[in-house]
């Protein structure tokens, strides 16, 4: 029954069983003095079946007053025996009730901890689960950005290209036609080896074998090759970068060189990277159309704003110094701190289509 109890921890079933126990012990202690040992037992037992702290208690006094009268009537019931029996029996219940409170505080404390490891446990697998999620979430929005800012411009110039050389030859034109498709695999060759190393997570193409500034130069004359445009660049200062803010940079000028490419309308271009001790500046300036007052960002210029703040910077799109045509400014301290984007910045996404960012993307 006790076997029972201790398992199923049925309250009913534990009362019966210390009703047994303290009528036997009584009686047992009755017939010889080292029965009195199991004490030690009963007020274990005690304990360890009754739930509560209370009952505890009250289980302990009735056991101690039940082996009393069962050491007493052995003797006779003599008032000498009970004034020797009834203060050794006090001792004892105070000794077995302060063992059984700290039994049962480190018990509530064991299930306690037991329990906040449950729920840490549970916390931490919703934590990894997260940032899984998180993780796999920040990885999609990176490879759209990179094949955004890469393998879309470059098909978006070898379809130009290819509109242009069907132009030439209809015209009857073999040495435009002949460049053209110059231009054409040269860029076919710049995206696949962009695809490549993006699918290696290597720094991009150009610059694995040049500085920042060279691979600047060598996207602007790119750029008036293919569109026909004024294009310029300068730099202003020298001086070591960070991999990551070089990145940055880089597929900013991509965007905005994009984007004039597309919308602009624009007749001349300049780009200026400039770096002083404290930041360095990337401006992109053209005469064109500029941008339409209200006009939201999307997918490209928001993952322009996204790329830059993630490395400290700033991005900044404003009408040109004469009112027309678009300047845009990405500032970046030399020394790339994580950025903290806003709501206002999560506009835009790869869910955006074309004709929604033909129209917005600057």
């Amino acid at each position: 029954m006790g076997a029972r109890a201790a398992r199923t921890r049925d309250q009913r079933s534990a009362l019966a069983y210390l009703v047994v126990l303290v009528l036997g012990t009584a009686v047992t202690v009755s017939q010889g003095g080292l029965a009195s040992l199991l004490l030690f037992i009963a007020f274990a037992q005690v304990w360890m079946l009754l739930e509560s702290v209370r009952l505890g208690v009250v289980g302990c006094a009735v056991l101690a007053a039940a082996v009393s009268i069962g050491i007493s009537g052995r003797y006779g019931f003599d008032v000498a025996v009970l004034a020797e029996v009834v203060p050794q029996m006090l001792v004892t219940l105070v000794f077995a009730i302060g063992l059984g409170l700290w039994f049962h505080v480190a018990m509530q404390r064991a299930e306690e901890h037991a329990r906040l490891l449950d729920e840490l446990r549970a916390a931490q697998a919703e934590l990894a689960r997260t940032n899984h999620e998180a993780g796999v979430l920040a990885e999609r929005q990176r490879l759209a950005r990179e094949i955004h800012d890469t393998l879309a411009q470059g098909f978006t110039s070898v379809v130009m290209q290819a509109q242009a050389a069907t132009a030439a030859l209809d015209l009857g034109d073999g040495g435009a036609v002949r460049d053209r498709l110059h231009v054409m695999e040269e860029t076919a060759r710049e995206n696949l080896a962009e695809a490549r190393g993006l699918v290696a997570a290597f720094a991009p193409v150009p610059l694995q074998d040049a500085s920042l500034p060279q691979a600047l130069g060598r996207l602007t004359d790119l750029f008036a090759q293919d569109t026909g445009l004024e294009a310029d660049f300068r730099t202003v200062g020298d001086g070591p970068l960070p991999p990551a803010i070089e990145v940055v940079l880089l597929r900013a000028a991509q965007e905005a060189l994009a984007n004039v490419r597309r919308h602009a309308r624009a007749r001349t271009v300049a780009v200026c990277l400039e770096r002083t001790a404290d930041e360095v500046v990337l401006v992109v300036t053209d005469d064109g159309q500029g941008i339409p007052p209200g006009t939201a960002d999307g997918f490209g210029l928001a993952g322009m704003r996204d790329r830059v703040r993630s490395v400290g910077g700033a991005l900044e799109v404003a009408p040109g110094a004469d009112g027309g045509g678009t300047r845009l400014c990405a500032r970046v301290p030399v020394e790339a701190r994580p950025g903290v984007p806003d709501e206002g910045d999560a506009a835009g996404g790869p869910a955006q289509d074309e004709t929604q960012e033909q129209g917005v993307a600057r």
